[in-house]
């Protein structure tokens, strides 16, 4: 199936407790169904210092179910998405509340 949801998509998280907030989606896992949004759901993590990195505590994107998020419409709304298909064949994606194509 066609993902819905891809990389580099704005979305707004719709439950848990970062609701309302938006973000970009900077990585997708279709075998999970969990998508990794800039600056959502953040959790500490203790890391192991190494030659490239620093030791300590850092914070790190934690994966968001994709049910727990909708793309940004172009009203700044949460919309569903659907699939239409031209007619020279090429599918691309709409947004259900308005219609709009998400991508050309």
């Amino acid at each position: 199936m066609a993902a819905k949801i891809r990389k580099g998509d704005k979305v707004v998280v719709l439950s848990g407790r970062e609701k309302g907030r938006t973000g970009e989606v900077f990585e997708v896992r279709p075998d999970e169904n969990r998508a990794l949004v800039r600056g959502i759901n953040l959790v500490k993590r203790h890391q192991k210092q190494t030659q490239a990195q620093e030791g300590g505590i850092i914070s790190k994107e934690s994966p968001i179910h994709l049910s727990n998020i909708a793309i940004v419409g172009k009203d700044g709304k949460p919309t569903r998405v659907g699939f239409k298909i031209h007619a020279d064949g090429k599918k691309v994606r709409i947004a259900k509340r308005s219609g709009a194509e998400i991508d050309g």
